[in-house]
């Protein structure tokens, strides 16, 4: 702070500017790590990026039974589902601890900290 109490604007700004340069690695970072999700122990597998991408699907052929697409449809969607969770796990575990410094400006007497 500067005399009178009042916030170092120029302090302030860099502050912001290497927090969007982290945020900004971190979102990359998100779009090329891959996640996998499995459904049947294993019998389907979906991979995607953690921002979403589904980028491959794997089915083991002794589920594939033209008498019961349902079920493999069923644990399609399961796997897809664990695989989203997984990003999201990732997704916090990169951005949290970035997300989580934007309270930290409560003591630069910002309105709204």
């Amino acid at each position: 702070m500067q005399p009178g109490g009042q916030p170092d604007m120029s302090m302030i700004l860099q502050q912001a500017q290497k927090m969007q340069e982290q945020l900004m690695t971190a979102q990359q970072e998100l779009a090329e790590a891959e996640v996998t999700g499995q459904a049947g122990n294993g019998l389907v597998r979906v991979t995607q990026t953690a921002a979403g991408e589904i980028r491959r699907v794997e089915i083991d052929p002794k589920i594939v039974d033209p008498e019961d697409v349902e079920t493999l449809q069923d644990l399609l969607v399961g796997a897809m589902q664990d695989a989203a969770r997984a990003a999201q796990e990732l997704q916090a575990e990169k951005m949290g601890p970035l997300t989580g410094g934007l309270g930290d400006l409560g003591g630069f007497g910002l309105p709204g900290a």
